[in-house]
């Protein structure tokens, strides 16, 4: 069943190009439909929107495909995704529109699933390898997406929805056709209602015990990385006066970067040195690079710190797959579900979080946001310092 893995990565890549696809045109599309000059909240709705859904669906979609399997939820998703594309690319009205926005939340949950099929596909001392393949393939989809929609949008503001539609029925096509289940029904495992319920997810992770550190340090990683994305546009343009081109070319290169270390190095150094050892050496250079970036005085110096801030990748996909070796076989997709819902509250919480403290600090220090990142990584700390392993928790947790 190895051969079904390139299928689920370029699933993953096809997906966030898709995603991508839309973000260029979201600001003049927002304006149209609204018949508005003045975007005011609506354009940070729109985007919370999205995060909120994944938030609350994504544990629900993980479970669901434990109960019934991952290829029906899968196809469902990703069919649903198609229609609803096509919805927003012709619907005419603005609560239309977040309602299509809504529904792409819930259909773009599918991460779940797919990170639930890496796990049934791949033993346990391969998975960091393969959860940092499948974050590459999305950072590839991510890049490209939005140059694709930049370019659609040019021709017209609706292009990149029906494209988006496209890729999203190709996508269905592929998994269709290629993707073979990866896990049986199993009705023994999750026939409480409560599995698929947030508030039910919520009372199963909190009986997880020994994992929680752990799941709590993947909170903190993704909450810190949330600090370049809100920030990263604005410390370039007022600390080294970026032009738009320069601030493109960080961003690529960033991209570029990331989706190298991913696919070829955070695999290998979880599998040399283990996930924990992992972890530790994301933080440090993470933090490192953070430290660095704030007392940065010249912007060339930012772009020789891009493969250090992207080596701090590696961390995630090393504790993900700590993670999966603490729950049974029929509970991956519950846990991977819970860990994009993470990711997803981290997505709403954090941009506001992160952009009100830049504004109150950047007169007199901006690198202040910076350096609270870098002090935030060490709050992972415990995971280190406890004496229990997630490999030793029992798998026969509730």
């Amino acid at each position: 069943m190895q051969n079904m893995l390139p299928v689920i990565l370029a699933t993953i890549v096809l997906d966030a190009a898709g995603i991508g696809l839309t973000l260029p045109i979201l600001p003049r599309l927002l304006q149209e439909v609204g018949h508005t000059s003045e975007l005011g909240w609506l354009f940070g709705a729109f985007l919370s929107l999205y995060a909120l859904m994944q938030f609350l669906f994504s544990p629900v979609l993980g479970g669901l495909s434990d109960r019934f399997g991952r290829k029906p939820v899968l196809l469902v998703s990703l069919g649903g995704a198609a229609v609803d594309y096509l919805f927003m690319a012709f619907t005419p009205s603005l609560w239309l529109l977040f309602i299509g926005r809504a529904i792409a939340g819930i259909t773009g949950a599918n991460m779940a699933v797919a990170s639930a099929v890496i796990t049934d596909l791949t033993p346990e001392d391969q998975r960091a390898r393969r959860f940092g393949q499948l974050s590459a393939c999305f950072g590839i989809g991510f890049i490209a997406g939005p140059a694709i929609g930049g370019l659609l949008g040019e021709v017209s503001i609706r292009a990149p929805f029906v494209a988006a539609a496209f890729l999203n029925a190709v996508n269905l096509a592929l998994a269709f056709f290629t993707l073979r289940e990866t896990r049986r029904r199993d009705t023994e495992a999750s026939e409480s209602k409560n599995s698929f319920s947030p508030l039910g997810t919520l009372r199963w992770v909190s009986g997880l015990g020994g994992l929680l550190p752990l799941i709590g340090a993947y909170i903190v990683l993704a909450f810190v990385g949330e600090v370049g994305g809100t920030i990263w546009v604005l410390y370039g343009q007022d600390k080294f006066a970026w032009s738009p081109i320069t601030i493109g070319i960080s961003l690529a290169g960033f991209g570029l970067f990331h989706a190298g270390i991913q696919a070829f190095v955070a695999g290998p150094i979880s599998e040399r040195w283990g996930e924990r050892r992992a972890l530790l050496i994301s933080i440090t250079t993470d933090s490192i690079a953070y430290i660095l970036i704030a007392i940065a005085t010249e912007g060339w110096m930012v772009f020789a710190l891009l493969p250090l801030f992207c080596l701090g990748g590696i961390g995630a996909p090393a504790l993900q797959s700590l993670l999966t070796s603490g729950v049974r076989s029929d509970q991956q997709g519950r846990l991977q579900g819970v860990l994009s819902s993470m990711t997803s509250l981290a997505s709403i919480v954090g941009p506001l979080l992160i952009s009100t403290a830049y504004f109150m600090s950047r007169s007199s220090f901006p690198g202040l946001v910076w350096i609270a990142g870098a002090a935030l990584y060490w709050l992972c700390l415990p995971v280190f310092l406890s004496r229990s392993k997630a490999e030793e928790v029992s798998r026969s947790q509730p």
